[in-house]
């Protein structure tokens, strides 16, 4: 399907608002994550005809030029460490790769009421916490970290796979929470290894045909000027300002991901 379909199809102010859509999901993802939050639902809503693998390999197309901007822009002002970079990024690419496999054959909505908890206990955690991420807070040997980022990697890695919203926002947490990292490096952190399970997962969208390209590179294109944005308010600002949105993308996962769950009963 081309754009000028789509546009006959739906017309001209529905592509512009999945455009709007896409700037501030790539401006929200480069800051902390959680971009998926936005994009997702919106094409989920546009197009609720269209098979679901189709609308999560098109998005992914998006998100990874986005990110990939974020994360180049990251790492001309923060210092990675390679050998725990490369761990976290390999046991993401294999898991998210498993996790693409199986998005057919998951129900999503049974794992909703499981992560509205999550979210929950991580927002009170956060709002609580009211210096976590204000700077490094562990001094763990690079042997836990590679395996604490791992573990990290395997769990959240085969989420982005086979569902995805909301990614960013968990590798930031598990960044900062269990291997100590202040904000800004989380972040930096998440915007690479989100690269990696986005690639590992458009290897089984792409072979298996699950995109629409036009509407990938427009949607692409609005994200990579989001996301170039968004990285360098977080790098001028730092963590305060990291906190705080992170705080917002949780409490808006949270309002989502709650009236999912409810609507079954409703």
């Amino acid at each position: 399907m081309q754009l000028s379909d789509l546009i006959n199809s739906y017309g001209i102010l529905t592509i512009i608002l999945l455009s709007i859509s896409a700037f501030i999901a790539g401006f929200i993802d480069a800051v902390v994550g959680g971009g998926g939050l936005i994009q997702t639902p919106f094409l989920l809503i546009t197009f609720p005809k269209m098979p679901l693998p189709v609308l999560f390999g098109t998005n992914k197309i998006a998100a990874l030029a986005g990110t990939s901007i974020a994360a180049f822009r990251y790492a001309k002002k923060i210092t990675f460490d390679f050998k725990l970079l490369f761990v976290i990024a390999a046991s993401c690419f294999v898991s998210s790769f498993l996790g693409a496999q199986i998005v057919n054959q998951i129900d999503t909505a049974l794992l909703k009421p499981l992560i509205l908890v999550i979210l929950i206990v991580i927002a009170i955690y956060t709002f609580l916490k009211k210096d976590l991420g204000s700077a490094e807070t562990k001094e763990l040997p690079l042997s836990k970290q590679m395996v604490y980022g791992s573990c990290i990697g395997l769990i959240v890695g085969f989420y982005d796979g086979f569902f995805g919203p909301g990614t960013g926002s968990f590798f930031v947490l598990g960044f900062v929470v269990i291997l100590g990292f202040e904000f800004v490096k989380a972040s930096a952190y998440a915007k690479v290894v989100n690269c990696i399970t986005n690639i590992s997962a458009l290897i089984v969208f792409i072979r298996q045909g699950n995109y629409i390209l036009d509407l990938a590179i427009l949607l692409a294109a609005f994200n990579i000027i989001g996301s170039y944005i968004g990285s360098s308010l977080a790098l001028k600002k730092g963590n305060g300002f990291v906190r705080v949105i992170f705080l917002v993308i949780v409490s808006l996962m949270i309002l989502k991901y709650g009236y999912d769950v409810l609507s079954v009963y409703i």
